[in-house]
């Protein structure tokens, strides 16, 4: 069990690990592993959550969509990915019986970078030929113009710095703004030294190959939440690459996962923090809007001093956060931070992170955390009372009983709480409208049913 205060910044799966699971110094296997780990691949070749593993094999026989009098409207998508397990909610647990639970764990052959992603995701859920050319989203380059574009984008007048990913299958002028992972990466943002990726859901050798030729043999670190098999598997992706150690979200409350999704980019020139919303699997950068914050590029402070902080306290927010995973391979990184001037950063940072919180301490992370911000920062607005809140999600856990017990109570009260009293309003007043996909929207999406 972990010391209180040892929580990480992530939501958690089930724990029961062994020790050997807990041990922080994670490297890439150089010795032979399982077979559960170093087969040959039946499925997609990263790691993920059995939720996404079980829908990973409905995918393989996806509903068939046989109403004639739509297909004028707009066919059913033809941009759809081989292979689309990312696409599946990122769910900590699972209604599997162990029978199946078993038939998902994948044997692993990890390949040389030069291959398609064809290759990897060898399951076919339509065939028709244009499959081929929206595979080609890894050999995304951008062109001279487009480089100068993007330069003028993050240097530009966007002063919260958020950014929407570019979506292949669609006109160029609806890119507009929009940025790549390879953007993200670029020679153009800075001369990386080292880096370290946080996600819920990885595919090493598609993430080694988003980095430019110059950067792949840089040191990067993994953060991930992957245990047994699943780390296993994750290590194995990583055995061709020297450069590539591991760092374990430590879970110790048994629901969640580790869904922090984040880039800490060291440069010659100074350190960027990114924080997005997309796995580092080919299929979250293809077809999918996800968001991302660009920090500015923060140049390092005159050595011995200190400071550098934001007005919004980004720079101690993140340290905390950090220390938050207890790991000494992240301690490294909160050093770098301290060495780095934040102070033109004009976001605040909400992180969240596994544990039960008492007192002030309540106030640190999730909702809790929202609500205190809005109250102090936030102007409230005329006839607050009327304006809705809209909500988004992708995957989603209990929100009660009924609409009084957290959605319309503990977490509206959050939501609503923009320079004000919190109790200002009776319960429910304030209109909550949840937005989800219809089949409707599924079926003319670019990726389609699977």
């Amino acid at each position: 069990m972990l010391q209180e205060g040892a929580h990480g910044k992530w939501t958690v799966s089930s724990s029961d690990e062994s020790a050997e699971e807990n041990s922080d110094s994670e490297k890439p296997c150089t010795s032979s592993l399982s077979d559960a780990a170093c087969g040959s691949t039946s499925g997609p070749q990263y790691p993920c959550s059995e939720a996404r593993k079980a829908a990973h094999k409905r995918k393989a026989s996806p509903v068939k969509f046989t109403d004639t009098s739509l297909s004028a409207e707009a066919p059913p998508a033809v941009k759809q990915r081989p292979g689309q397990e990312g696409s599946g909610w990122c769910l900590s647990s699972s209604d599997e019986e162990p029978e199946d639970q078993q038939k998902h764990v994948h044997k692993e052959t990890v390949k040389e970078e030069k291959h398609d992603v064809s290759e990897e995701h060898p399951l076919n859920l339509c065939k028709d030929d244009k499959l081929s050319e929206n595979l080609k989203e890894e050999e995304y380059d951008g062109t001279p113009s487009e480089a100068q574009d993007t330069w003028d984008l993050v240097t530009g007048g966007n002063p919260f710095r958020f950014f929407l990913t570019k979506v292949s299958g669609i006109e160029r002028n609806y890119n507009s703004g929009a940025l790549h992972i390879k953007d993200i990466l670029s020679p153009l943002f800075g001369t990386l030294i080292s880096s370290a990726q946080f996600n819920y859901c990885i595919d090493v050798g598609w993430l080694v190959r988003q980095y430019p030729q110059e950067f792949r043999k840089k040191p990067l670190l993994i953060v991930h939440g992957e245990r047994r098999e699943s780390k296993a598997e994750l290590i194995a992706q990583a055995r061709p690459y020297e450069n590539i150690s591991f760092c374990q979200a430590k879970l110790d409350i048994a629901f969640g996962t580790h869904h922090t999704k984040m880039m800490l980019l060291l440069y010659e020139e100074g350190l960027r923090v990114v924080i997005h919303t997309s796995n580092l699997i080919a299929e979250d950068w293809h077809q999918k809007t996800q968001g991302i914050w660009l920090s500015p590029l923060y140049s390092r402070l005159p050595k011995g001093a200190s400071g550098g902080e934001s007005a919004t306290n980004f720079k101690s927010d993140l340290i905390s956060y950090l220390a938050a995973y207890n790991s000494p391979a992240l301690k490294e990184w909160i050093d770098l931070i301290q060495e780095h001037d934040f102070s033109e950063t004009r976001v605040f940072l909400l992180g969240s992170t596994p544990g039960r919180y008492q007192g002030s301490d309540k106030e640190k992370w999730g909702h809790l955390r929202l609500r205190k911000l809005l109250k102090e920062h936030a102007v409230p607005i005329p006839a607050q009372e009327s304006w809705p809140l809209v909500g988004q999600f992708s995957s989603i856990g209990s929100m009660g009983a009924d609409g009084s017990k957290w959605l319309c109570s503990e977490f509206q009260d959050s939501l609503v709480a923009a320079g004000s009293s919190v109790t200002a309003f009776r319960k429910c007043d304030v209109p909550i409208h949840l937005v989800y996909p219809t089949v409707n929207d599924v079926r003319q999406s670019l990726e389609g049913y699977p």
